[in-house]
């Protein structure tokens, strides 16, 4: 009697018509295999079930037999959220995969680990979950659908792709950025609401560090901040108007917020403008942020 041919998780999964990826979703939710310590391990349910160990060319790998049947999953609810990855999601906004990482990237939703993408503390209240390709083990994230209906995320890729938008009525509401207009020209041709923000921007700009000027804010609430630094997702405000009852009250409603959502904040006064060489390498650094 001939020994019982057994094929690796991947060949199986070609000989089922799936992705490799799905075998490994199915015999992990149905509890016969794991992963410890960034390898595929039987449980024992899963040697019980047929599962075995072989060795190739690469090591020790996990087998089936080749009539061995994938256990079904379970009936997904109907309200269960669908996740999308980043190639789905560029699909439905027509950009690459690569360009809507590097958006969701941008808005502080995902940052960039060794390989592959990791979720951030903020994209995790968007609903964002952890994946891990099932033969590389390389991270990725998966998306609610939820999310393509987020203000943010759109106004990005708007921005992205050249969408002109007309102003909204919050835009027209702002009215301490109507009220003193940007006519300050910087050195790299922004132009900044007052002398204070150009040796801002003009201190960034001979630093060489990427910024942006009142650059939105990636949250439904309407704000914007005085300058944003990709790099280290950072985010400057420039205090001044010290004595002025309505400003203070705004000060305290972009605090609130920049708290809420924990994002990194640098804040700047008239006497730290005096003195940008020491005070913005040492701030900046914290944030991972290298000056010079």
């Amino acid at each position: 009697m001939s020994e019982e041919k057994h094929l690796s998780t991947t060949q199986l999964a070609k000989l089922r018509g799936i992705s490799q990826e799905q075998m490994f979703a199915q015999l992990t939710a149905q509890g016969l295999m794991e992963k410890k310590d960034d390898k595929w391990q039987l449980t024992h349910a899963g040697t019980t079930a047929g599962g075995i160990y072989l060795t190739g060319k690469y090591g020790q790998y996990v087998a089936w037999p080749e009539n061995f049947e994938a256990p079904k999953l379970p009936q997904v609810k109907a309200d269960s959220p669908k996740l999308l990855t980043a190639t789905a999601l560029g699909q439905h906004f027509d950009v690459s995969a690569n360009k809507m990482n590097y958006i969701l990237s941008e808005l502080g939703w995902i940052k960039k680990g060794l390989k592959g993408w990791l979720v951030t503390e903020q994209g995790q209240t968007m609903g964002a979950d952890q994946g891990e390709d099932g033969r590389s083990g390389i991270p990725y994230v998966r998306w609610p659908e939820k999310i393509t209906r987020i203000r943010a995320l759109k106004d990005s890729i708007d921005n992205i792709k050249g969408v002109d938008k007309p102003k909204t009525d919050t835009d027209k509401m702002d009215s301490f950025r109507h009220k003193f207009e940007a006519t300050h020209r910087t050195t790299d041709g922004h132009f900044v609401r007052s002398k204070a923000e150009m040796l801002i921007d003009n201190w960034l700009y001979m630093a060489e560090i990427v910024h942006a000027y009142e650059r939105k804010l990636p949250i439904e609430e309407e704000m914007y901040c005085d300058f944003y630094i990709p790099t280290g997702k950072v985010y400057i405000e420039f205090w001044g108007y010290e004595n002025d009852a309505k400003y203070l009250a705004r000060k305290q409603e972009k605090l609130a917020i920049y708290q809420k959502y924990n994002f990194n904040l640098i804040e700047l006064t008239d006497k730290d403008v005096l003195n940008l060489d020491d005070i913005l390498p040492r701030l900046l650094l914290k944030f991972g942020v290298q000056a010079y």
